[in-house]
């Protein structure tokens, strides 16, 4: 078998442990996608300078159908704040495109160092004690001004990282008194438009001329990469969704921080195997 096929098998069962972190934590799992590509991407061919531009892309492209499934078993449930979504949205839009086209201009040694930082940060985030605008039991609805920057932000930071958001997102919406669950639900919704929006911007992104780029690359597409990553994760987001309806708010919350510094070491690693 082929290098691409090889690739595309071991694809699949990332794509289904990213769905399942999808519906459990509101993100489309492109922090582990991301790590996984990075390992992935030099046997493809991928330009070294490249390898971490065009993991951030596919694994966006990925999130779009990670998202979208996530975000439909939430909605199944009710447990999208839409008030908050629509407060959220623009500005993440705007940032997903800025912040695809600002990845473009940085090298991936500085990329990788941002992931690890990013993961490191939000997993302190979410582990710490809430905050006094904690939620109560029915929980609120944040229509805070602070979410239309917010989402600007959140747009620009995810697409430098190559994520849904929802590390980011979830920890807002807590912060300003949702519950947990809700606040899960209403970030994989989030998902969705800043994937769409920082696909485009890279996709747009053109490599360096001296930096050729493998077969079925987009700008920093590698688009069988990301359907394959997808394909399986829209099968398993439904699961993840019902196992956050069960386990209790602060132990999501933990355990989304366990998870981040597990993608952080991984790729600090891999960092210092290519230094």
């Amino acid at each position: 078998m082929t290098s691409l096929t090889w690739s595309l098998l071991f694809a699949l069962p990332i794509g289904a442990a990213t769905g399942v972190l999808a519906g459990l934590f509101g993100i489309g799992g492109g922090l582990v996608m991301v790590t996984a590509l990075v390992w992935l991407l030099p046997t493809l061919a991928v330009p070294p300078e490249h390898v971490m531009h065009v993991a951030l892309a596919s694994s966006l492209g990925a999130i779009v159908l990670t998202a979208a499934s996530s975000a439909r078993s939430h909605y199944r449930r009710g447990a999208i704040l839409w008030p908050s979504l629509s407060r959220l949205v623009p500005g993440m839009l705007i940032g997903g495109v800025l912040g695809a086209r600002m990845a473009g201009q940085l090298s991936t040694q500085w990329l990788q160092w941002g992931v690890i930082a990013f993961c490191f940060v939000a997993a302190w985030e979410m582990w710490r004690p809430k905050s006094t605008h904690a939620a109560d039991d029915a929980g609120a609805t944040p229509k805070h001004w602070q979410l239309v920057p917010g989402g600007f932000a959140i747009g620009i930071v995810s697409a430098l990282v190559g994520i849904g958001g929802g590390s980011m997102t979830v920890p807002l919406l807590i912060h300003f008194g949702a519950k947990p669950v809700r606040a899960v639900g209403t970030s994989a919704a989030c998902g969705l438009p800043i994937a769409v929006a920082a696909v485009i911007g890279f996709a747009w992104t053109k490599s360096s001329p001296n930096a050729a780029m493998p077969p079925h690359t987009i700008g920093f597409l590698h688009w069988p990469l990301a359907l394959a990553l997808g394909s399986t994760s829209i099968l398993f987001a439904p699961y993840g969704a019902r196992l956050a309806h069960k386990l209790p708010g602060n132990s999501l919350r933990r355990a989304f921080a366990g998870l981040l510094v597990v993608v952080a070491l991984m790729t600090w690693y891999r960092t210092s195997m290519i230094a």
